[in-house]
């Protein structure tokens, strides 16, 4: 295959709001697809809305494609840049007959010159446009529901079909890969381009992305800004890893791979129509994975934003890096989130105890011998050696002395020094991290409450 033969996809993301879950998977399966057959990714920010585009949203996509680790071969290119190449197509459709100019009231005006406040629609003919769709099948659409479409407006831009069409040709893209919401206008792109003596490029629409509800992802009710599962503390390599296979699955079954080994197994072909579940549950589960692959230091600099940003419940002074440090090998199996890391560490951090009250009523209110146990180990901490065997020991000695068997025991100790009943180990973080003061004060103060 040379050069020239080679397919040329796009990305065609519109700076109106942040980058989307379903748009980065548009994003990762138009590369994909590029990466395994050897093609051209291009680039192209559609920003002919003025009224709705911002500087840093355009700036949010290069940087969360960067982020996935999606780069392209070509571009960015601006379709705002492309205006007057758009306005040669609409003239050319209208010194064709393929397009007429009309009024305020949708009436056609006589002519072909283009001017402000009038607005351009394609004259559709009879008969139907049938797509050939690569992972949807044939698509048939009977002209007549069609109607006249307008391709410019009145205040003087292109519209998405136009652009589009237009630019998909220009750019030689030879295949459209996108989700199915935009499959209805796919019959209008088509005419346009046949219009423009183009040939159209083959089109691929994905699957929705949909809710446990198995509804349609909404940005009104569901959570998919690429920014908000980044703040959350999902690394680039779960998120991609799990984008890859929301409407596509690898043939050998093994989901949590390399990019690498997921691009070897990619076929277009492969990809379903059936709506992908996004799955948080799931994508939490890759998550942890790739966070237990991380060498030490590579997870702790990733967690560092985490124990160090603006959303910390303890003063910054209070924080310690060594501390956290030492942490890690004990909490590291059980985040599934960067973020986890504040519940399993808080305590140490944190000058009063971050109460969890369900943990509070469950293992204090509720437990056995809540009230004895808390008394003993007051008592037995106060003078014992401060190490964590000894004190383990000592809690466990205060619980077999009421009749409460060990995993039990210490359970009002750890709601009372940590605030939750579960967590990491709690004898060594407590005894090296906390003085013997602080928890003999947490223990008081839990006996008080109590």
């Amino acid at each position: 295959m040379s050069p020239a033969d080679k397919p040329r996809v796009r990305f065609a993301p519109s700076p109106t709001g942040y980058l989307h879950v379903g748009s980065a998977r548009t994003a990762l399966f138009n590369w994909l697809y590029a990466r395994s057959v050897g093609g051209t990714m291009v680039l192209r920010i559609e920003d002919t809305d003025e009224s709705r585009n911002r500087p840093e949203l355009t700036d949010a996509i290069f940087e969360y494609l960067a982020w996935l680790g999606i780069d392209y071969d070509e571009g960015p290119y601006f379709q705002s840049e492309r205006r007057e190449r758009h306005r040669q197509a609409v003239q050319q459709l209208l010194d064709g007959g393929r397009a007429y100019l009309c009024d305020a009231d949708d009436s056609e005006i006589p002519g072909t010159e283009m001017a402000a406040g009038r607005a351009v629609r394609f004259r559709t003919p009879e008969g139907a446009t049938a797509i050939d769709d690569l992972i949807r099948g044939e698509v048939a659409v009977d002209h007549a529901q069609l109607g006249d479409f307008v391709i410019w407006r009145s205040d003087g831009s292109p519209t998405f079909v136009l652009a589009n069409a237009v630019d998909d040709a220009d750019m030689a893209i030879t295949h459209a890969i996108r989700g199915e919401d935009l499959l209805s206008s796919t019959p209008r792109a088509v005419l346009v381009a046949e219009a423009l003596g183009a040939s159209p490029p083959t089109y691929a629409h994905l699957p929705l992305l949909v809710n446990e509800q198995r509804k349609k992802l909404s940005k009104r009710r569901d959570d998919v800004s690429l920014e908000s599962y980044r703040q959350q503390g999902y690394l680039a390599s779960a998120m991609a890893n799990y984008l890859a296979l929301l409407g596509w699955g690898p043939r050998d079954g093994v989901e949590i791979r390399p990019m690498a080994e997921i691009i070897g197994q990619f076929r277009l072909e492969d990809v379903n129509k059936a709506p992908a579940f996004f799955d948080l549950a799931k994508l939490e589960h890759f998550n942890g994975v790739y966070i237990r692959e991380l060498e030490p230091d590579e997870l702790l600099a990733a967690l560092e934003p985490h124990l160090t940003g603006d959303g910390v419940p303890w003063p910054p002074e209070r924080y310690r890096p060594e501390v956290a440090a030492s942490m890690i090998p004990l909490v590291r199996e059980k985040l599934r989130t960067l973020s986890d890391i504040v519940r399993q560490v808080d305590w140490l951090f944190c000058p009063e105890v971050p109460m969890d009250e369900k943990s509070w009523d469950k293992s204090v209110v509720r437990g056995k011998a809540s009230a004895e146990i808390l008394d003993g180990a007051i008592a037995a901490l106060a003078d014992c050696s401060w190490d964590p065997d000894t004190v383990k020991d000592a809690v466990f000695a205060v619980g077999e002395a009421n009749g409460v068997n060990r995993s039990k025991s210490q359970a009002p100790v750890r709601v009372a020094v940590a605030g939750r009943s579960v967590g990491p180990p709690l004898f060594e973080p407590m005894v090296y991290h906390l003085t013997r003061q602080e928890v003999l004060r947490r223990l008081r103060a839990a006996r008080s409450r109590l």
